[in-house]
């Protein structure tokens, strides 16, 4: 037996009440039984406490056709044919969830890449049948809604009890490469060591090229529920880098172990550890501090993975305070050319890839202001003047995914209450912006348009070089107030006649 209680009320409400009419129908085929199922990740999430809103319903024992009737009857015009050919249906409540309808179905595999399948539904199929074409055992259970009883031909439950992920069958498995990536969210999201045999055939379909069918796209959105749904996604990474993934096809990542810091700055190691540690707290951040959308989230997380990812190019000893130590200088800059390159392979779009850049190039920027504050070699109106650049700088990205990436940096290391300690370069970060306002109107020029408009002056490219010339003014300190560029203003055009 499972208990739903944790779940959305009004799906299961659907479930029961599509599982009834499904029961009570006309519709039947020979010695198939009739019944409506839910099955796949609703079912491992409610066994985990997890609530969920992706709820998947198979139906056995009718065609997509007389399924397709039924559910018109019982949802009229809340029904969307996703696939009516092979039995599948989305449909829409009056609260806004929804839910999929399909019949079982066969995926044969026929040619390379996500399409080179031939999908088949087929209503006689039994249960044990139709889960054999999942991909892990936890995935491959079922419930009856209206007796609430638990199906689990491929033992699920006891594997998700063991945090273990186990294929289901071995040769279906390998028709699918996305599986291997879907291994890395999944043993992320949930803590779990993949079953011996399991790991040995991903790591063999990694290193035969199998995954080299896959899109981009594909790839992606499995990366993006590793970054976003996984509180620790070091452990996919881990994962990526041990079915020698990381090494084969993410060649900005895998130099990163061959990349030693400074002990004394670093003590957990190489970059590639501390990049894991750094990814960590990253995920921790945006769970913990409210506001984050989902964009920002996405943002902060990847922003961490990909902040030190100029190190490999610029990391040798050189000397510091008499000493020589292992030294990054430049690596913010350094790090834009790899970035770039690993926004090629995973397409999360053009805010993403612009935050990463910046987090990558940016990152040190608080702490070296506030270290320079803190001794006196930047007063509170220098400080102010440069974080305001910054945010000129990194708009549209908001400062928030900065402090963010720059704070998961800071704790992502070896160091003794690191974790926990108060970290009072972005707490000064944050109180300057809003003292200022600057979260308000961090880039817009101190003059407008209408401001030469005014003066005589009639629309021209001039437009933007007096705007440009004044706002450069304001970056070195010169002016601060709207009232001092009014003055400058009067001065350049009396100047320039």
């Amino acid at each position: 037996m499972i208990d739903f209680s944790k779940q959305n009320s009004g799906l299961i409400e659907a479930a029961c009440e599509l599982a009834t009419k499904i029961l009570n129908t006309q519709y039947s085929i020979p010695n198939t039984p009739i019944r409506a199922l839910i099955v796949g990740g609703f079912v491992r999430d409610t066994l985990l406490g997890i609530p969920s809103h992706d709820l998947d319903i198979e139906v056995y024992g009718i065609n997509a056709e007389q399924l397709e009737s039924l559910l018109n009857e019982l949802y009229p015009g809340q029904v969307n044919v996703v696939g009516r050919t092979f039995g599948i249906f989305k449909i829409r409540l009056a609260d806004g969830s929804d839910f999929d309808v399909s019949i079982p179905r066969r995926d044969s595999k026929i040619g390379e890449g996500h399409k080179g399948f031939a999908v088949e539904g087929d209503p006689n199929m039994s249960v044990e049948e139709a889960a054999r074409r999942r991909d892990f055992t936890i995935n491959a259970m079922m419930v009856d809604p209206l007796t609430n009883e638990l199906i689990d031909p491929f033992d699920g439950q006891k594997d998700l009890a063991a945090k273990t992920l186990r294929m289901v069958d071995e040769k279906t498995f390998q028709e699918d490469p996305l599986r291997v990536y879907r291994a890395l969210q999944f043993a992320a999201r949930f803590n779990l060591t993949v079953e011996p045999q399991t790991f040995e055939l991903m790591r063999m379909m990694t290193l035969r090229g199998d995954l080299s069918e896959l899109s981009p796209e594909r790839i992606t959105d499995e990366i993006k529920k590793l970054l976003l749904k996984a509180e620790r996604p070091s452990i996919g990474l881990e994962l990526a880098w041990d079915l020698g993934l990381i090494e084969r096809d993410y060649p900005e990542l895998f130099i990163l172990k061959q990349t030693p810091q400074e002990p004394e700055w670093h003590p957990e190691g190489d970059v590639w550890i501390h990049t894991l540690m750094v990814i960590d707290q990253a995920a921790r951040i945006v769970r913990r501090e409210p506001g984050f959308t989902e964009e920002e989230k996405l943002q902060v997380v990847f922003g961490a993975l990909c902040h030190d990812l100029g190190k490999p190019a610029t990391t040798k000893l050189a000397p510091k305070d008499g000493i020589m130590r292992l030294r990054s200088l430049g690596h913010e800059e350094a790090g834009e050319e790899p970035t770039l390159t690993l926004c090629t392979k995973w397409l999360f779009g053009e805010s993403v890839t612009h935050a990463a850049i910046m987090g990558a190039t940016q990152h040190l920027k608080p702490g070296i202001w506030f270290r320079l504050k803190e001794r006196g070699d930047l007063t509170d109106e220098q400080y102010a003047n440069a974080v305001r650049k910054l945010l000129k700088r990194i708009y549209p990205v908001s400062w928030r995914v900065l402090i963010a990436v720059a704070e998961a940096d800071h704790r992502g290391r070896a160091f003794a209450d690191n974790e926990t300690s108060p970290y009072d370069i972005g707490t000064f970060f944050t109180s300057t912006i809003i003292n200022h306002e600057f979260d308000k109107e961090p880039t817009k020029p101190l003059i407008q348009g209408r401001d030469l408009l005014e003066r005589g002056l009639s629309p021209s490219p001039r437009f933007g070089e007096v705007i440009a010339q004044i706002e450069t003014a304001r970056d070195e300190g010169k002016i601060k107030t709207r009232e001092e560029a009014l003055k400058l203003l009067t001065k350049i055009l009396k100047n320039n006649g």
